[in-house]
């Protein structure tokens, strides 16, 4: 099974604070898949590192109060065109993430407070019928 799948789950270095998040249990787990790695905030050309940010009232800011929300759509669709050009049957997205986060993501006002929602790349998967899943899921779903 293809699957696309957050490059910083991968050990790529492409997180707002230029490190990844390695998920060894992704990779165990995940062992027989093909995976596409990917980073929707590098594709909608922010920098590594970055200011972090979170969704608030649907527009993406920065720690700094700058609205990110343009670079953050452009990367969704970038790595949407990812998911068919590699005929991925689901993706694996980290948890929490403004860009990839489902389920649950941080509250818009850095308070590092979780509320219910989804980053936009997560979001724009979820509208197409795509199967999201974080590193959270994978030890049931995989």
């Amino acid at each position: 099974m293809k699957l696309l799948c957050s490059a910083c789950l991968l050990g790529v270095n492409c997180r707002y604070d230029g490190k990844s998040k390695p998920a060894a249990e992704v990779a165990a787990q995940l062992k027989n898949h093909d995976l596409i790695p990917v980073c929707p905030e590098q594709l909608g050309g922010l920098p590594t590192p970055r200011p972090p940010c979170e969704i608030r009232g649907g527009i993406v800011i920065s720690r700094e109060g700058h609205d990110k929300t343009e670079a953050f759509q452009r990367g969704a669709q970038e790595a949407l065109r990812l998911y068919h050009l590699f005929s991925c049957q689901a993706a694996i997205l980290k948890s929490h993430s403004p860009s990839c986060g489902k389920g649950l993501i941080y509250d818009g006002i850095f308070s590092g407070n979780l509320v219910s929602g989804n980053g936009f790349f997560a979001q724009m998967l979820l509208d197409e019928g795509v199967a999201v899943y974080t590193e959270e899921d994978i030890p049931w779903v995989f």
